[in-house]
Order: C-alpha cells, then sequence, then structure tokens
C-alpha cells in the first residue's frame, strides 16, 4: 500500500485585471497584508482576450502578475480564493469590481488557477472552488490545454510565469540548505 508523501508548498500567485493602476497598488498592499511581501511583480499587459469585464471595470483592461515570498498549501486554494474575492468586494465601487484577483499557484508542474465557476475540467476542492489547471510545464516551457484561458494560452505570460518558476525552485533551494 503507498504511504502518503510529503508535499511541497506552492508558490502563490495572483494573476490582476485592472484600469486603474491607483486602484491595483491598494490591491496590492491589501494583498500583502493577507499572504506576505511580492517577490515578483510582472510588467502590465494589454488586456484583450475577452471584453466580459469592460461593462464592469471599463477600459482599457491590463492583467499584472504578483507572487509572493510565502509559500502556501496547495491544499489551502479555495480559501485563498475566498480571500481574494474578498478583496475584489471592498475595493468595488457601486457594486462594480475595481479590479479582477485571480488567485492560484505554481509549481514545478502546472499553474493552477482558482475559480468560483464549475467546468468539465475543473477540480471542485471545497468552499465553492474549484481548481483549474491551465497550464502544464514540461521541458522548459508552458503548454496550455483547450480550456486554458485565452491569453494564457497564447504564451503572453510565459517569461514571467518561468522567472516567478525560477524564484520558487531557487527559494526551496535556500530553505533545503538551510534546513539540512
Amino acid at each position: 500500500m503507498a504511504e502518503p508523501s510529503q508535499v511541497a508548498l506552492v508558490k502563490l500567485l495572483v494573476a490582476a485585471l485592472y484600469v486603474d493602476p491607483e486602484k491595483l497598488g491598494q490591491a496590492a498592499e491589501i494583498l500583502e497584508e493577507k499572504f506576505g511581501s511580492i517577490d515578483y511583480k510582472s510588467e502590465s499587459y494589454p488586456f484583450h482576450a475577452a471584453d466580459y469585464y469592460e461593462p464592469e471595470m471599463g477600459a482599457p483592461i491590463k492583467r499584472i502578475l504578483f507572487s509572493f515570498v510565502n509559500h502556501v498549501d496547495a491544499a489551502n486554494l479555495a480559501e485563498i480564493k475566498l480571500i481574494t474575492n474578498s478583496i475584489e468586494n471592498t475595493m468595488a465601487i457601486s457594486g462594480k469590481r475595481t479590479v479582477n484577483l485571480d488567485s492560484g499557484y505554481l509549481d514545478f508542474d502546472k499553474l493552477v488557477l482558482a475559480s468560483m465557476k464549475k467546468d468539465g475540467q475543473k477540480i471542485y476542492i471545497g468552499k465553492g472552488v474549484w481548481a483549474d489547471m491551465n497550464l502544464m510545464y514540461a521541458k522548459g516551457q508552458f503548454t496550455p490545454f483547450e480550456w486554458t484561458f485565452p491569453d494564457f494560452a497564447q504564451g503572453i505570460y510565459d517569461k514571467p510565469l518561468l522567472r516567478i518558476r525560477e524564484i520558487y525552485k531557487a527559494q526551496l533551494r535556500e530553505s533545503r540548505s538551510r534546513h539540512a
């Protein structure tokens, strides 16, 4: 019989959509209060994958990626999603979001984003939240699936995701050497 194995903590990631840089800055401050220091912030990329958010958020919408120094247990993804949703609600004006915070994690093999929406490929993880594997990592690159969000599938964020993965690897190496 197989025994449970110890699982490494994962790299917390938030992919934020925003229009107003000031609101993004406020959201980033709250994210740091909740999850610890941001250790990587990508450049901002124009978001053209869908116009779904424009009636609520305005235009032009941009996306930015954040990762955090503190690693998390992947089993806590549902709770993390509820926290990021709460931040969105706190920052909303007249019921309209000023930021959209897609929380998830990166490990050595994949990018997983949390979702409040059920779909065939998503795995229910509790509290009304599903885990949605969006990218697989192998042989030095990320590969999308047929369900991957269009902007992630286009490879727009591959460079920052690779950088976040390198930071994660270095942090795990450093942690192992300290505990050896």
